[in-house]
Order: structure tokens, then C-alpha cells, then sequence
């Protein structure tokens, strides 16, 4: 990522957005299964797994059966083996999602190791990955600037306040080598610089 480019409110979905979203493949989801189709089913699923874990496209893609460790209660985890540079990380996640991967699996057709095969390949491509999100955000009536990345941003900031501000999980959870590649989020999240515009609105009263 280069040093000039900077994380700003349009690089990540709000919470309205991701809302939309959600609905938008639930209903999918929905008729999809009235009909026995699969396509999303599976792309609710990879969305899901981009914005509750952070991954990149890349090992979204490589996500094998192996690495998947869903617990039949409390939290889940999987492994990525192919990160950046060839680390491996462990990333947690909730029983929600636990739930979302564990019904795509059993209601998918093909057998594969991949936990996201396509038609053609043992695994679906980045570029198929990508097609598919564009098709359910323009679905959902996002802005058209949103890429699959843009979830892994989203992940990110999620996290970041979720974590009460602790820039050293999101680094774990994102994989980066360096802090300050993490440190983006704490730039356009930080809590501080909103308790100065709100004290500033109250010496105004």
C-alpha cells in the first residue's frame, strides 16, 4: 500500500451500508433456496466471512475445509496459511457467522477442500470473488467505489472500536508486519478528536 494513500469515511461501509447489505442477501438467500440455486448462498457467505474477519481477497479464495475450526459453541477460529508474505495467523469469529459457514457447507452441492469452489476451478478466482460482491452491492444500492477490499476495511474500523481502540489486535487480526500500516484506522477513528467537536459544540450553548 503506498505511504501517500489514506483511509477516509469512503473507504469502509458504515453501518447502514453493511445493513443494506445484509438484507439484501438475506432475501436473496431466501428465494435462492425456494429454487435450489446456489450462487447466494455462497456469495452471502463470502461477504460475510470478508466482513466479520478481515481477510484479504486472496485468502478468501485459498480458504480450505482444514483451516475452518467451527466450535459447537462459544467462539470458532480459522487459520490463514497463505497470508502476506507466507504467515500464518489464527482469526477468531462469533457463533453468528459459526452458523452462516456451517449452513452454506451443508446446503452446497459441489465436494471440494476449497470452502468456496466455482464451477469451473477448485476454488473461485479473486476476480470472481470481486464480480460478486459488485453484483450484491449494486443490489443493495451502495456506492459504486466499494470493492471486496473495501470489507476488509470495514472489518477493520469494526474491530478496531469494537477492541476499545486496541490497534495491536487489529494488526493480528488483519496480518500486517508493521503497527504503522495498522495505524490508518486510529487516523480516521479516533476518539479523542470527537470529544473535541463535541466539547467545542457545548461552549457554544
Amino acid at each position: 500500500m503506498s505511504s501517500a494513500w489514506q483511509l477516509t469515511f469512503e473507504s469502509y461501509l458504515n453501518d447502514d451500508e453493511v445493513l443494506a447489505l445484509r438484507k439484501t442477501l438475506e432475501a436473496a438467500v431466501i428465494i435462492a433456496k425456494s429454487k435450489g440455486h446456489q450462487g447466494p448462498v455462497r456469495d452471502q457467505c463470502i461477504i460475510l466471512v470478508a466482513l466479520k474477519t478481515g481477510l484479504r481477497v486472496s485468502e478468501l479464495c485459498n480458504l480450505k475445509l482444514a483451516d475452518l475450526d467451527l466450535k459447537p459453541r462459544g467462539v470458532s477460529q480459522l487459520i490463514v496459511r497463505s497470508g502476506k508474505r507466507g504467515k500464518k495467523r489464527m482469526i477468531p469469529f462469533g457463533v453468528n457467522l459459526k452458523n452462516t459457514i456451517s449452513d452454506y457447507l451443508e446446503y452446497r452441492v459441489k465436494d471440494s477442500e476449497y470452502v468456496f469452489p466455482s464451477d469451473k476451478r477448485d476454488h473461485m478466482s479473486s476476480s470472481a470473488v470481486q464480480k460478486a460482491f459488485k453484483k450484491w452491492a449494486k443490489k443493495a444500492q451502495l456506492p459504486s467505489r466499494f470493492s471486496i477490499h473495501s470489507l476488509r476495511h470495514t472489518a477493520a474500523t469494526r474491530s478496531y472500536i469494537a477492541s476499545g481502540y486496541n490497534l495491536r489486535l487489529v494488526q493480528v487480526i488483519l496480518g500486517h508486519a508493521q503497527i504503522t500500516t495498522t495505524s490508518i484506522y486510529s487516523a480516521v477513528i479516533n476518539p479523542d478528536l470527537e470529544k473535541v467537536a463535541l466539547a467545542l459544540d457545548e461552549l457554544e450553548e
